[in-house]
Protein backbone atom coordinates (compact mmCIF):
# COMPACT_ATOMS: atom_id res chain seq x y z
CA UNK A 1 0.00 0.00 0.00
CA UNK A 2 2.89 2.39 0.80
CA UNK A 3 4.32 1.80 -2.70
CA UNK A 4 1.00 2.81 -4.28
CA UNK A 5 0.95 6.11 -2.32
CA UNK A 6 4.56 6.82 -3.26
CA UNK A 7 3.71 6.29 -6.94
CA UNK A 8 0.70 8.61 -6.65
CA UNK A 9 2.80 11.29 -4.93
CA UNK A 10 5.54 10.94 -7.56
CA UNK A 11 3.00 11.25 -10.39
CA UNK A 12 1.60 14.40 -8.73
CA UNK A 13 5.06 15.95 -8.54
CA UNK A 14 5.72 15.09 -12.18
CA UNK A 15 2.40 16.70 -13.18
CA UNK A 16 3.26 19.88 -11.27
CA UNK A 17 6.69 19.97 -12.90
CA UNK A 18 5.15 19.58 -16.36
CA UNK A 19 2.65 22.36 -15.66
CA UNK A 20 5.42 24.72 -14.54
CA UNK A 21 7.46 23.81 -17.62
CA UNK A 22 4.45 24.48 -19.87
CA UNK A 23 3.77 27.90 -18.34
CA UNK A 24 7.44 28.86 -18.49
CA UNK A 25 7.73 27.71 -22.10
CA UNK A 26 4.57 29.44 -23.30
CA UNK A 27 5.46 32.63 -25.24
CA UNK A 28 4.44 35.78 -23.40
CA UNK A 29 4.09 33.97 -20.06
CA UNK A 30 6.21 34.02 -16.99
CA UNK A 31 6.13 31.83 -13.93
CA UNK A 32 5.29 34.94 -11.88
CA UNK A 33 2.21 35.38 -14.11
CA UNK A 34 2.44 39.09 -14.73
CA UNK A 35 -0.13 41.18 -16.56
CA UNK A 36 0.87 41.32 -20.21
CA UNK A 37 -0.08 44.39 -22.23
CA UNK A 38 0.20 43.96 -26.00
CA UNK A 39 0.82 47.28 -27.80
CA UNK A 40 -0.75 48.08 -31.14
CA UNK A 41 1.92 47.13 -33.71
CA UNK A 42 3.65 50.10 -35.39
CA UNK A 43 1.55 52.59 -33.42
CA UNK A 44 2.06 55.14 -30.68
CA UNK A 45 -1.68 55.40 -29.96
CA UNK A 46 -1.98 55.20 -26.15
CA UNK A 47 -4.09 52.08 -25.72
CA UNK A 48 -3.22 48.40 -25.56
CA UNK A 49 -4.32 46.12 -28.38
CA UNK A 50 -4.94 43.42 -25.78
CA UNK A 51 -4.27 42.75 -22.11
CA UNK A 52 -3.67 39.29 -20.63
CA UNK A 53 -4.51 38.74 -16.98
CA UNK A 54 -3.16 35.71 -15.13
CA UNK A 55 -5.51 33.53 -13.15
CA UNK A 56 -3.87 34.81 -9.97
CA UNK A 57 -5.40 38.28 -10.48
CA UNK A 58 -8.73 39.51 -9.13
CA UNK A 59 -10.84 41.62 -11.46
CA UNK A 60 -12.36 44.78 -9.99
CA UNK A 61 -15.21 46.34 -11.99
CA UNK A 62 -15.88 50.03 -11.39
CA UNK A 63 -19.30 51.36 -12.29
CA UNK A 64 -19.50 54.13 -14.85
CA UNK A 65 -18.33 57.46 -13.45
CA UNK A 66 -19.58 60.85 -14.58
CA UNK A 67 -18.12 64.36 -14.35
CA UNK A 68 -18.21 66.64 -11.34
CA UNK A 69 -19.57 70.17 -11.41
CA UNK A 70 -16.87 72.69 -12.32
CA UNK A 71 -19.13 75.76 -12.46
CA UNK A 72 -21.59 75.88 -9.55
CA UNK A 73 -23.19 79.05 -10.97
CA UNK A 74 -24.37 77.30 -14.14
CA UNK A 75 -27.60 75.35 -14.64
CA UNK A 76 -26.90 71.87 -13.13
CA UNK A 77 -28.31 70.26 -16.29
CA UNK A 78 -26.04 72.15 -18.69
CA UNK A 79 -22.67 71.51 -20.28
CA UNK A 80 -21.53 74.80 -18.75
CA UNK A 81 -21.90 73.24 -15.27
CA UNK A 82 -19.50 70.39 -16.12
CA UNK A 83 -17.20 71.83 -18.80
CA UNK A 84 -16.18 70.63 -22.23
CA UNK A 85 -15.24 67.06 -23.10
CA UNK A 86 -11.59 67.54 -22.07
CA UNK A 87 -12.57 68.97 -18.67
CA UNK A 88 -15.20 66.31 -18.11
CA UNK A 89 -12.75 63.54 -19.02
CA UNK A 90 -10.25 64.86 -16.47
CA UNK A 91 -12.82 65.09 -13.67
CA UNK A 92 -14.15 61.61 -14.44
CA UNK A 93 -10.64 60.12 -14.44
CA UNK A 94 -9.83 61.97 -11.20
CA UNK A 95 -12.94 60.42 -9.67
CA UNK A 96 -11.90 56.96 -10.91
CA UNK A 97 -8.39 57.51 -9.55
CA UNK A 98 -9.88 58.40 -6.15
CA UNK A 99 -12.06 55.29 -6.08
CA UNK A 100 -9.15 53.06 -7.07
CA UNK A 101 -6.93 54.63 -4.39
CA UNK A 102 -9.63 54.09 -1.76
CA UNK A 103 -9.59 50.35 -2.47
CA UNK A 104 -5.80 50.00 -2.67
CA UNK A 105 -5.38 50.21 -6.45
CA UNK A 106 -4.03 52.81 -8.89
CA UNK A 107 -4.62 53.86 -12.49
CA UNK A 108 -1.76 51.54 -13.46
CA UNK A 109 -4.00 48.61 -12.43
CA UNK A 110 -6.66 49.52 -15.04
CA UNK A 111 -6.73 46.89 -17.78
CA UNK A 112 -9.99 47.72 -19.61
CA UNK A 113 -11.86 50.96 -20.22
CA UNK A 114 -15.11 51.87 -21.92
CA UNK A 115 -15.68 55.55 -22.62
CA UNK A 116 -19.10 56.85 -23.58
CA UNK A 117 -19.03 60.28 -25.23
CA UNK A 118 -22.03 62.41 -26.13
CA UNK A 119 -21.90 64.54 -29.26
CA UNK A 120 -20.91 68.11 -28.42
CA UNK A 121 -23.44 70.67 -29.68
CA UNK A 122 -20.57 73.07 -30.41
CA UNK A 123 -19.17 70.44 -32.81
CA UNK A 124 -22.42 69.91 -34.73
CA UNK A 125 -23.26 66.89 -32.58
CA UNK A 126 -20.00 65.00 -33.15
CA UNK A 127 -18.10 63.67 -30.15
CA UNK A 128 -14.99 65.62 -29.21
CA UNK A 129 -12.52 62.75 -29.48
CA UNK A 130 -9.51 65.10 -29.47
CA UNK A 131 -10.72 66.70 -26.23
CA UNK A 132 -11.24 63.25 -24.73
CA UNK A 133 -7.70 62.23 -25.71
CA UNK A 134 -6.25 65.43 -24.18
CA UNK A 135 -7.77 64.44 -20.84
CA UNK A 136 -7.05 60.70 -21.19
CA UNK A 137 -3.35 61.16 -21.94
CA UNK A 138 -2.86 62.98 -18.65
CA UNK A 139 -3.55 59.65 -16.89
CA UNK A 140 -2.41 56.91 -19.30
CA UNK A 141 0.79 56.52 -21.31
CA UNK A 142 2.68 59.04 -19.23
CA UNK A 143 6.19 58.67 -17.87
CA UNK A 144 4.76 58.30 -14.37
CA UNK A 145 2.01 55.87 -15.46
CA UNK A 146 2.94 54.07 -18.71
CA UNK A 147 0.48 51.15 -18.36
CA UNK A 148 -2.16 51.24 -21.09
CA UNK A 149 -5.58 49.60 -20.87
CA UNK A 150 -7.48 48.05 -23.72
CA UNK A 151 -10.20 50.54 -24.53
CA UNK A 152 -13.39 51.17 -26.44
CA UNK A 153 -14.64 54.70 -27.07
CA UNK A 154 -18.09 55.25 -28.49
CA UNK A 155 -20.49 58.08 -29.16
CA UNK A 156 -23.84 57.66 -27.46
CA UNK A 157 -27.10 59.57 -27.95
CA UNK A 158 -27.11 60.87 -24.39
CA UNK A 159 -26.38 60.27 -20.72
CA UNK A 160 -28.66 60.70 -17.68
CA UNK A 161 -27.84 64.40 -17.20
CA UNK A 162 -28.04 66.48 -20.40
CA UNK A 163 -24.88 68.34 -19.29
CA UNK A 164 -22.74 65.21 -19.23
CA UNK A 165 -20.60 64.58 -22.29
CA UNK A 166 -18.48 61.80 -20.73
CA UNK A 167 -19.04 58.61 -18.74
CA UNK A 168 -16.23 56.10 -18.21
CA UNK A 169 -16.19 52.65 -16.67
CA UNK A 170 -13.07 50.62 -16.00
CA UNK A 171 -11.91 47.18 -15.00
CA UNK A 172 -8.80 46.97 -12.84
CA UNK A 173 -6.88 43.94 -11.67
CA UNK A 174 -5.53 43.27 -8.21
CA UNK A 175 -2.46 41.03 -8.20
Amino acid sequence: MLKVWRKIALMGLVAIGLAITFVAATPGRSIAQEIIRHPIPNSTFPIAQAVEIPTTGTLVYLSGQVPTVTNADADPNSIEAFGDTRTQTITVLERIDGILTSIGLTMSDVVKMQAFLVGDPSMEGAMDFAGFMEGYTQFFGTEEQPNLPSRSTMQVAGLVNPGWLVEIEVVAVRM
